[in-house]
C-alpha cells in the first residue's frame, strides 16, 4: 500500500537498497519496495536517521510524524517541489487579488455543501428514522447554499459556512449511537470517539493535501479561502473543505458497521483516544478510501495551477 504505518514502539526504519527495512528491539522484520510508497506516517517512537530522511525524499516519499492520539501533525518532511517558480509568483498575485480570492472561495463552498448534502442523503437511505433532522439539515444547508454570492466579503461566506456547519453537524449527531457521547464537532482535544476518529481524519487528508500542492510546485500556506495564520498549510486548508463529509461518512459506516467500537478507545486527561487495535482498523480502512480523495487532490491542484496560470501568466525573462 502507498502508505507504511509505524503505530508500534521500538520499530527502527532504516534504507536498505532500493527497499525499508523495518527493524524491532534490534531484529530484522522485514522490507517494503521503496517505490511502492508514497508515504510513511508514524505515530509511535520510532528511531531512524537523517540519512534515513533523506534517502526517503530523493525518492520522493514524504514524512509525518503524529503527535499524542493522531489529532495534529508534529512535524512533515517532504522532498524537493516543483522547481517552476512562476506558478508561485502567480500565486502570490492571486492571493493579493480580493476579488479572485471571493471567486475562488464561493466556488469551494458550494462543493463543500454539495458533498455535505450528498453525504447527509446517503445517511437518510439507513437511517429513515433519522429523517426529520436529516431533512431539516438538507433543507438548511441548500437555503446557506443559494444565499453564497462571488461578490460577499469572505468573513460573511465564513459565516454562511459556520451556520451551514451547525445544521449538518446537528442532524449527524442524531445519527450515531448515543454510547458514543457525539453531540457535535469539538477538537484539542477531542472528547469522544467520533471526535477522537474525525481529528485524525481530517489530519491525514490535510496532509496528503500538502504533500499534492509541494509536489504541485504550489506554496500550501498560501490559501485563498483561509487566511493567513502562523505554522497553518492555509491551501491545504481549502483543498480538504470539500473531502471532509466524505470522511465523515467513512467514520459513520465504521461505527455503523461495528467495525470500531467504545471500546477501541481510551481517555487520558480529558481527551478521548483511539486505542491500538483501534488504530489498527482505522489505518486499513482508510487506505481504501483515501486512493479516491488524493485522486481528487491531485487533480484539484491541476486544476488550480490550470486557473493560476490564465489568469496571472507569468512572462519567462531572457537569459
Amino acid at each position: 500500500m502507498p502508505t507504511f504505518y509505524v503505530d508500534r514502539a521500538g520499530i527502527e526504519l532504516r534504507p536498505h537498497g532500493r527497499a525499508l527495512a523495518i527493524y524491532e528491539s534490534g531484529e530484522y522484520q522485514a522490507t517494503v519496495p521503496v517505490l511502492m510508497l508514497d508515504r510513511v506516517v508514524i505515530s509511535a517512537p520510532t528511531r531512524f536517521s537523517s540519512s534515513l530522511l533523506a534517502w526517503l525524499a530523493r525518492h520522493g516519499v514524504g514524512v509525518v510524524v503524529l503527535g499524542r492520539g493522531g489529532g495534529e501533525a508534529a512535524a512533515c518532511v517532504l522532498g524537493r517541489p516543483l522547481g517552476d517558480g512562476a506558478r508561485r509568483i502567480a500565486q502570490y498575485r492571486a492571493f493579493l487579488d480580493e476579488t479572485w480570492r471571493q471567486r475562488w472561495s464561493h466556488r469551494l463552498l458550494r462543493l463543500k455543501f454539495a458533498a455535505q448534502m450528498r453525504t447527509l442523503r446517503r445517511i437518510l437511505r439507513d437511517r429513515a428514522d433519522q429523517r426529520k433532522p436529516l431533512r431539516d439539515a438538507l433543507e438548511r444547508i441548500a437555503e446557506l447554499s443559494r444565499r453564497l454570492t462571488p461578490e460577499q466579503p469572505r468573513m460573511a461566506m465564513m459565516g454562511v459556512e459556520g451556520a451551514a456547519a451547525a445544521a449538518y453537524f446537528e442532524a449527524l449527531a442524531a445519527v450515531f449511537p448515543p454510547a458514543l457521547a457525539f453531540s457535535g464537532r469539538n477538537r484539542r482535544p477531542p472528547r469522544d470517539p467520533v471526535n477522537a476518529c474525525l481529528s485524525l481524519a481530517y489530519t491525514l487528508a490535510h496532509y496528503d493535501a500538502v504533500a499534492e500542492l509541494h509536489a504541485a510546485g504550489l506554496d500550501p500556506f498560501l490559501g485563498f479561502y483561509h487566511a493567513l495564520a502562523w505554522n497553518r498549510e492555509s491551501l491545504a486548508c481549502d483543498l480538504i473543505e470539500p473531502l471532509r463529509p466524505h470522511w465523515d461518512q467513512w467514520i459513520w459506516e465504521l461505527f455503523r458497521q461495528r467495525l470500531l467500537r467504545a471500546e477501541h478507545f481510551r481517555r487520558i486527561r480529558g481527551a478521548c483516544l483511539l486505542g491500538k487495535a483501534g488504530r489498527r482498523i482505522f489505518y486499513e480502512a482508510r487506505e481504501a478510501k483515501a486512493v479516491w480523495t488524493r485522486r481528487w487532490l491531485r487533480r484539484a491542484c491541476r486544476l488550480v495551477v490550470r486557473a493560476l496560470q490564465q489568469d496571472f501568466p507569468v512572462a519567462e525573462e531572457e537569459p
